[in-house]
């Protein structure tokens, strides 16, 4: 595919690096120091070209986690209300500010452009912190895969929430926490125009890939999922997940 094919990015800035490449190793230290985290399968992530990862969401620790722990840095689409709270660290550290609300060119455009410069970008295809096992499943991933020709690595997260906890929770100190890395999903890179049917096509078949790829981290791990979010905690962490790209 050529750098004509791509969504048009000229004037569209990476995202900044430093902190996001530098900052890992110390927050690295820290979030183990809290969490008894482990990582498995790391050696799926390709360590060089463009990559995405994609992850379920149960809890408000996966981002963090997903960006820091690992194998990659990784500029992971962050809803845009993060950045009102704390634009400067959000910026800083590499990530991408997404409108939830409405299709949000510039934030595709910018994930493209990672990706294009052979980095790591993150999203979560559910859109937002729920049960895990994907009872929604947007486009935005299986999207950048098929504009890029990205591989996709599912990341499935374990023990970031505890069951009947609110979306806002975090695990208590010396929790476990399992993160898995599943085999990539990859689709032929795709032309201009991309028609909705061929988007449909391939989020269809990222997600029954996404839901295998759990199944066999739960199998690794002998993890269950917490269950959906009680009644009286109704989600407030609507995450990337590339709706309307």
């Amino acid at each position: 595919m050529t750098s004509g094919d791509l969504p048009h990015t000229h004037g569209v800035p990476l995202p900044a690096r430093r902190l996001l490449h530098r900052g890992r190793p110390a927050s690295r230290r820290i979030i183990e120091s809290w969490w008894d985290v482990h990582v498995h399968r790391a050696e799926l992530v390709p360590t060089t070209g463009p990559v995405i990862v994609a992850g379920n969401h149960i809890g408000v620790a996966d981002g963090p986690l997903l960006a820091i722990l690992g194998p990659r840095p990784v500029h992971a689409l962050t809803k845009r209300e993060m950045f009102d709270k704390a634009g400067g660290f959000f910026r800083a550290s590499g990530q991408i500010p997404l409108d939830r609300e409405h299709a949000d060119p510039r934030a595709v455009k910018m994930a493209v452009a990672v990706l294009r410069d052979g980095g790591c970008v993150g999203i979560f295809p559910e859109g937002t912190r729920g049960p895990g096992d994907f009872p929604r499943f947007h486009s935005g991933a299986a999207y950048l895969a098929l504009v890029t020709g990205a591989p996709v690595v599912p990341v499935s997260f374990f023990g970031t929430r505890d069951p009947g906890a609110g979306s806002s929770s975090v695990p208590p100190r010396g929790t476990r926490v399992d993160m898995v890395h599943g085999e990539p999903f990859r689709v032929a890179a795709t032309p201009w125009p991309r028609t909705r049917e061929q988007v449909d096509a391939t989020t269809t078949l990222l997600k029954e890939h996404m839901v295998a790829q759990l199944e066999a981290a739960q199998s690794l791990t002998g993890r269950l999922l917490p269950g959906p979010l009680p009644t009286d905690h109704p989600d407030d962490g609507r995450t990337p997940s590339g709706r309307g790209a």
